[in-house]
């Protein structure tokens, strides 16, 4: 069950557009502020603590629920479609659907389709293919299997500041994209004909749920996410997860995770792997000076697990090699 709290706003940490991170009661918490307005230091706020309690989750920050200072609050959005649906903080998004006529089902034309299990996946697949495509539009469109708000990420922010990521679209419950969308396959439509994307890179936003069984995990989308490419009529690739230094054997090496959606999917997806790597698949040569940024996955480094942001990296390679 969930945890609520009062506090009080003691410190801003920092903000941009649709995220205040602060402190309350000198603790660290985040505010959506599309969902619920911004706070100021001194209002007294209710928190929800759930994740902290738990010690998982947002990375232990408490989310800040409602602004005890003011008696309401609303900001209209752009059409009818809700999200958070049917929860005390559904959200009138809209949708790029309701706005566009969006063309026929199988109209992707061969465009490459990168699909990842992990976040920090998008940050390898968009240094290579920046690298090996310059000039060519990579439109995130982010899942709703892990964390919901986009502005959460310090990834996506850090990737569009560098010219990485040319747009980015929110499908299913997730939202805060460039654009929003009901569905994967209207979302890849929508990164295609209204985004303008020469290739696309689809995966879950922060964070990721795991329970060690065979299919309890949030990558198992990547099944899915190859199948309505496929249908689509693009090129899906599945960006494989790889660690050199994860504690856990079903992790390491190729995780068990690729290996379990790629078997689930059914339908083809070309695997990139790095040229020598003893795993089937399609052969690249990855760069070995690729920026990474600040990125990190579980917390490591590239420098500390080169082989996750390598791996990753080979489907930007590829998706880059298929629109030469």
């Amino acid at each position: 069950m969930p945890s609520y709290r009062t506090g009080v706003v003691t410190g801003i940490r920092g903000q941009r557009p649709g995220l205040q991170r602060v402190e309350v009661d000198g603790e660290p918490a985040y505010v959506l502020t599309q969902l619920i307005g911004t706070v100021a230091v001194g209002d007294r706020v209710v928190v929800n603590t759930t994740a902290v309690d738990l010690g998982v989750g947002s990375g232990g920050w408490h989310v800040v629920h409602w602004n005890l200072e003011r008696e309401s609050w609303s900001e209209p959005g752009p059409g009818t479609v809700m999200k958070l649906r049917y929860t005390s903080l559904q959200v009138d998004t809209g949708a790029a659907e309701e706005d566009i006529g969006l063309p026929p089902a199988a109209d992707l034309d061969g465009r490459p389709v990168v699909a990842c299990s992990l976040h920090s996946q998008v940050a390898g697949v968009a240094a290579a293919f920046g690298r090996c495509a310059p000039g060519r539009r990579l439109v995130y469109v982010m899942t709703d299997s892990a964390a919901l708000p986009l502005v959460l990420s310090e990834l996506v922010h850090e990737l569009r500041a560098r010219g990485l990521l040319a747009d980015t679209v929110t499908c299913g419950q997730a939202f805060g994209g460039g654009y929003e969308a009901v569905s994967v396959p209207s979302a890849l439509q929508v990164a295609v004909a209204v985004a303008g994307a020469d290739a696309v890179v689809v995966g879950p936003g922060p964070g990721v749920v795991g329970t060690g069984t065979a299919y309890g995990f949030g990558g198992v989308e990547v099944a899915a996410v190859v199948a309505a490419a496929s249908h689509l009529g693009a090129m899906p690739i599945t960006a494989v997860r790889y660690s050199d230094a994860d504690a856990r054997p079903r992790h390491r090496g190729v995780s068990h995770h690729t290996t379990t959606a790629l078997a689930l999917a059914r339908v083809r997806s070309l695997v990139a792997v790095p040229r020598g790597a003893d795993f089937e698949g399609v052969e690249v040569d990855v760069p070995d000076d690729l920026d990474f940024g600040s990125a990190t996955t579980m917390g490591r480094t590239p420098a500390e697990d080169p082989g996750f942001f390598r791996w990753a990296a080979a489907a930007g390679v590829l998706a880059a090699t298929l629109l030469a």
